[in-house]
């Protein structure tokens, strides 16, 4: 592999972290190779939904118009009790629309994929399949990064390598955190939802005792996708048979029957274990740098994972334009990127907004699965909230900052006495 023509920029991880980023780096003009380790690309996975700073960002790339045909802008964003089915809260779509300047869109995990692939194809970004990177190395000017008897160069590498990544231990020896809650998913015709009691047009999210489910539409709503997460006792107690079907039946046993009624539909063969890393501060070593869930794996509860990603891809590619292409003459590089100033810029912005995502997540969804008093409590608050109130979002959704000076204030201080949580 060594063999072929030299590029500037090599990113290794054919998923949607690592297409964004070849994606908008090759719109700077450069020329950039995707290593994918395996045979075919494909995405794995059902529904995800893209808040507005994400499609700010699509849009910028020309993609924004493809993405909401092939997926649904929804009507709401309700949260309900997932005992007495309960309305709590809810967010106008429509109105954040106005707020933000872009939709609220929820698509098919592999569609945001193929979309970004085919942008990738478009803009000459060269694909290579059947490449596994085991290791990565700095150069004077540049790095490298290994395979089994091959090896490849470039001014910068960007490992979008994914939770497991092998170029994260350059910059910290950690390892992924297992919770004990666990997945089951499915993506449904929507004629089956017929049977149960769903909002064709809404994002719904049921908060239970220690699980919740998801439900939205997807493709045109041709499709419905749906989530249900629950605590897995036999995971707590380090067994292994951990989050099997009948376990899963039996932790929502409590819970509302429009959210039993779903149980039936899961895909019952496959399920996943929650897992995400404690936030990094530094993701850059040398000329290489990480990017999505490489550096900065997140538990779901705020829909943000792939669109962190992209908005990694997005600052490093703007970066890349403001500090300017000069074709050599300023840095001594070939595409004359100034890189050392790119990646410094891309390091001193992204890992802080990131880890108030990451550091947010894990009381967030806390609060979905409390139960007694403090559920009481959570009802009462949220009840309370007024439907215009974006105090609490304005922060993710408002702008993607370039400089630390432009991250946007987080929320407000919850008021009230959920010590489990405060703590």
């Amino acid at each position: 592999m060594d063999a072929n023509p030299k590029v500037d920029v090599v990113v290794v991880g054919g998923g949607i972290a690592g297409l964004a980023s070849a994606f908008a780096l090759s719109r700077q003009g450069l020329k950039v190779r995707l290593l994918e380790r395996q045979s075919e690309f494909g995405e794995v996975g059902a529904g995800m939904q893209i808040g507005p700073n994400c499609n700010r960002i699509l849009d910028q790339w020309g993609l924004l118009d493809e993405v909401i045909s092939l997926g649904v802008v929804p009507d709401n964003l309700i949260a309900r009790d997932g005992i007495n089915g309960e309305e709590l809260t809810r967010l106008d779509l429509a109105d954040m629309r106005e707020r933000y300047g872009f939709p609220y869109v929820v698509i098919h995990r592999s569609d945001l994929h193929a979309t970004l692939l085919r942008a990738c194809r478009r803009s000459g970004v060269d694909l290579v399949n059947n490449a596994k990177v085991t290791g990565y190395e700095n150069l004077d000017g540049g790095a490298r990064v290994l395979g089994d008897g091959w090896s490849e160069e470039a001014e910068v590498v960007i490992a979008a390598d994914g939770i497991r990544s092998v170029a994260r231990p350059l910059l910290v020896d950690d390892e992924p955190q297992n919770s004990s809650y666990v997945a089951y998913r499915a993506a449904i015709p929507a004629e089956v939802t017929q049977q149960l009691h769903v909002s064709l047009n809404d994002v719904v999210v049921y908060m239970g005792p220690r699980n919740h489910m998801v439900q939205y539409p997807l493709r045109s709503g041709e499709m419905f996708n749906l989530v249900e997460v629950f605590q897995s006792e036999k995971a707590l107690e380090g067994k292994a048979d951990w989050g099997t079907p009948d376990e899963m039946d039996a932790a929502f046993s409590e819970n509302h029957p429009d959210v039993r009624a779903a149980l039936e539909h899961m895909w019952r063969d496959r399920w996943w274990r929650m897992f995400d890393r404690k936030p990094i501060m530094d993701w850059v070593n040398g000329r290489i740098a990480l990017q999505g869930d490489a550096a900065h794996p997140p538990l779901q509860y705020l829909a943000q994972g792939a669109i962190m990603a992209i908005e990694d891809a997005w600052v490093l590619s703007e970066w890349v334009g403001r500090v300017g292409v000069t074709g050599g003459a300023a840095t001594g590089t070939p595409s004359g990127v100034d890189w050392d100033e790119v990646l410094r810029r891309y390091n001193a912005v992204r890992p802080q907004h990131c880890k108030r995502i990451l550091e947010t997540g894990h009381p967030w969804g806390e609060l979905w699965h409390v139960v007694g008093e403090e559920r009481e409590w959570r009802n009462a608050v949220l009840k309370a909230r007024d439907i215009h109130d974006y105090s609490f979002v304005d922060w993710l959704y408002t702008r993607t900052a370039m400089t630390p000076e432009e991250e946007m204030p987080m929320f407000p201080t919850w008021q009230g006495s959920w010590d489990s949580v405060s703590a």
